[in-house]
């Protein structure tokens, strides 16, 4: 297991959490000391885990076009407002992640947008800004479940890299759960490329051709 600088939990307060569909639950948000990047990442508690469980975990990357403004041209908000729901049910964590644009940032994903818009899928519009396809990078959130408690845990992701991370980092990823398919006129190429490209898992079949994002 790789020896990672321990991070300690800074504060934990509670706080109500209301989506536009009307959804509420209350939630405990923990930031941390020590973290590895820098970043001001944070952990949602949500729900209890049934004895003899494992919790359910998410690592979200922040994505302000899609958390906040519900843009139509990637699947992060309704992945958001799905996750919050299901660990609540079960009982687990998600960690929300300052990794915008896959790590790239908010103004370089803009820039790959206006590339997407000439033709460029998601990846290829980052390759040709010079920038990497996926920047990420995990070994924040597996300090920030070490500074939980959280050894063991099933992963609410499509991406396999996500909990192939989380293993190299010395977290028990027990199974990999799907998030739903969010599918707009918009993001179809987005998606399809995750699978093409990343291998995500998600129904390529269902995923036509039809869109622009």
């Amino acid at each position: 297991m790789p020896d990672l600088p321990a991070a300690t939990q800074r504060s934990r307060v509670r706080v109500p959490l209301r989506f536009g569909d009307g959804y509420r639950v209350d939630a405990e948000l923990v930031t941390f000391h020590g973290l590895v990047d820098g970043q001001e990442h944070l952990a949602v508690v949500l729900g209890d885990p049934a004895p003899g469980t494992v919790p359910l975990v998410r690592l979200h990357s922040e994505c302000l076009t899609g958390d906040v403004f519900g843009s139509a041209r990637c699947d992060c908000g309704p992945q958001l407002r799905e996750a919050v729901e299901r660990i609540a049910e079960r009982g687990g964590v998600l960690l929300y992640l300052r990794q915008e644009g896959r790590g790239i940032g908010l103004y370089n994903k803009l820039d790959a947008y206006a590339l997407q818009d000439q033709g460029l899928d998601t990846y290829a519009a980052n390759a040709a800004l010079g920038l990497p396809e996926d920047a990420r990078d995990y070994t924040a959130a597996a300090q920030m479940l070490q500074a939980l408690g959280i050894a063991e845990l099933d992963l609410l992701s499509n991406n396999p890299d996500k909990a192939g991370q989380l293993r190299d980092l010395g977290i028990d990823v027990g199974n990999r759960v799907p998030t739903g398919v969010f599918t707009t006129a918009h993001n179809v190429r987005y998606l399809r490329a995750k699978v093409l490209q990343t291998q995500h898992t998600l129904p390529l079949g269902e995923l036509s051709e039809v869109g622009v994002g």
